[in-house]
């Protein structure tokens, strides 16, 4: 039975972020710090997709983002990966490996330690940009494209690899995946299923489509900046990154003296249901409480 109050720790941390790292990240935010370039170019030709005319058939009017820049670096080897199949790997999947090891590693624990425990691993994954590069060239498809480019795969692969035997899932709830795939990692504990889990998510830019899609929606702005409750808010931009937390039972992370981040007090997740537009957000939580209530109470839809 899920305890609601059942504080999780956080203790360990891993994370990939546009012009940034663990070393510097801090240092941006407190210098405000704009992250915001362009896709890289090494991903597809920038030029034969963009045009200022939002009707424009086939293109973006923008390809503003935050980007990871080159990311073709990875070592196969380390995770007994042969070359051939690493080929086929959405490098999503290459990311949340990397960054699972060093949450563990950041926690102080040897990733062969949690060998054969109930370590769970919740993912979110909305982007399947690698996925659809296949589709423009069918003649690259072969008996590793299938593992490489399933989103499931994202989340089993790190279970797989590690040998947890926790739940592993990959959640898709498109910009709020990383977070409800937390708040179901915390769960997992409250519910006393697992005392460890690997939470996170990844998304990387790899085929025009996104940006294609967006654009004819009005969505993205073409200042390409985010201006947050701003009357010159004319859009958003997409950028790329990922982390991944390694969480434990708060009272079995206390009792192994164990370096606690931060302690989960509680989490949530729920859907606005009917509302003027299914891409619009909702004013009024599922509770009755109106946002302005939310604001004097604290709380959070």
């Amino acid at each position: 039975m899920s305890r609601p109050n059942k504080p999780v720790a956080i203790i360990g941390s891993s994370f990939r972020l546009p012009t940034t790292d663990n070393k510097t990240f801090t240092e941006c935010l407190l210098d405000n710090a704009d992250l915001i370039t362009r896709v890289d170019p090494s991903r597809w030709n920038l030029d034969a997709f963009l045009h200022p005319d939002q009707k424009f058939p086939g293109t973006s009017y923008t390809f503003a983002s935050g980007t990871l820049g080159n990311i073709n670096g990875f070592d196969a080897a380390f995770f007994g990966l042969s070359p051939r199949e690493v080929v086929h790997m959405d490098p999503q999947q290459r990311f949340l490996l990397e960054m699972s090891w060093e949450a563990m590693e950041h926690a102080g624990y040897a990733p062969s330690s949690l060998r054969g425990s109930n370590c769970a691993v919740y993912m979110g994954v909305a982007s399947f940009d690698y996925g659809l590069r296949y589709i423009d060239d069918y003649e690259a498809i072969d008996q590793n494209t299938g593992t490489g480019t399933t989103a499931s795969i994202a989340a089993n692969r790190i279970s797989y690899l590690f040998d947890l035997k926790g739940p592993s899932l990959v959640i898709d709830t498109a910009c709020s995946s990383s977070l409800v795939a937390f708040h179901h990692a915390c769960e997992s504990i409250r519910r006393g299923e697992v005392s460890l889990a690997l939470a996170g998510g990844i998304s990387l830019h790899f085929h025009p489509l996104g940006f294609l899609t967006f654009s004819k929606a009005s969505m993205l702005s073409r200042q390409g900046r985010c201006r947050v409750f701003d009357a010159s808010a004319d859009g958003y931009v997409r950028s790329e990154g990922g982390g991944v937390l390694l969480l434990k039972d708060y009272e079995l992370a206390v009792e192994a003296g164990d370096n606690i981040l931060a302690v989960v007090a509680a989490s949530a997740a729920n859907a606005d249901g009917y509302k003027s537009a299914l891409t619009i957000p909702k004013r009024q939580c599922s509770n009755g409480i109106d946002e302005a209530g939310l604001r004097s109470s604290g709380y959070l839809c």
